[in-house]
C-alpha cells in the first residue's frame, strides 16, 4: 500500500508548509495588505488596485480562504473579504516557536 510522503510529516508540519505555500505569491502579499489597510474590501476595489485580471485576483482569493487566511462573503455580485487575524496569529506564533527553535539548535551548530 502506498503512503503519501506527507503523512510521515506532523500536522503542525504541515500546516505551518500550507499557510506558507498561500502566502509564497506577490498577488497574494498585495491582496492581504489591501484588505489590512481596508479592513474589509469587495472583490472588484481590488482588482481596479491589482495589476491582474478578475479572474486572476479571483483564484488568488480563493487560495487564500481555502487556507484560511481570509474569510469571505457573497452577496449576488459583490464578495466581501476580510483577513482571519486568529488564523495569523497561530501561524505568527508558531513559526515564531519554529524560527527560535532552529536558532537554538544552529547556535550549537559549526558553520
Amino acid at each position: 500500500m502506498a503512503v503519501h510522503k506527507k503523512e510521515e510529516f506532523t500536522q503542525k508540519e504541515q500546516d505551518l508548509a500550507n499557510f506558507a505555500k498561500a502566502m509564497a505569491h506577490p498577488a497574494r502579499i498585495s491582496i492581504l495588505k489591501v484588505l489590512a489597510q481596508r479592513n474589509a474590501c469587495i472583490c472588484g476595489e481590488i482588482v481596479e488596485l491589482l495589476p491582474l485580471a478578475q479572474s486572476t485576483v479571483s483564484q488568488h482569493l480563493k487560495e487564500l480562504k481555502n487556507a484560511g487566511l481570509i474569510t469571505g462573503t457573497i452577496d449576488g455580485p459583490r464578495s466581501c473579504y476580510c483577513i482571519n487575524w486568529k488564523a495569523f496569529q497561530k501561524f505568527n506564533s508558531e513559526f515564531n516557536f519554529l524560527f527560535d527553535n532552529l536558532k537554538i539548535k544552529n547556535e550549537k551548530a559549526c558553520c
